[in-house]
């Protein structure tokens, strides 16, 4: 396969250390699909103590809850956003986007002309 030439970007958010990124933020999106962290972790290929380590890490660096537990019930137990944790991934998913748009706007300008392979390698 011939792939051209293409900018990738991968975004986190700081405070102090890293806080959030692509990792976290597939997390959510997969608890908020699953209505469980542990089903999330799994269909990720993510150990569930793994899952519950990186939740708290950013939690802590954030300031506030990403996720509200229910216990047991007739259904069972499950995972669900905040309010918050929705409000950020939003923010970010948007954030990416309009710079994954930049990027390749900036690319296109900046490679324009560009040979790939000038020496036929």
């Amino acid at each position: 396969m011939d792939m051209k030439l293409h900018p990738v970007l991968s975004i986190r958010l700081f405070k102090d250390e890293k806080c959030f990124g692509p990792g976290i933020a597939q997390l959510l999106e997969r608890v908020e699909e699953h209505r469980s962290l542990r089903a999330a972790a799994q269909s990720m290929g993510m150990a569930y103590s793994k899952a519950w380590t990186v939740v708290r890490r950013c939690e802590t660096a954030l300031g506030f809850r990403l996720l509200h537990f229910v216990t047991g019930g007739s259904g069972g137990g499950g995972a669900t956003l905040t309010p918050e944790a929705r409000d950020l991934l939003g923010r970010y998913r948007a954030y990416c986007a309009r710079l994954e748009s930049a990027a390749r706007q900036i690319f296109s300008v900046t490679f324009d002309g560009f040979e790939e392979d000038p020496h036929g390698l």
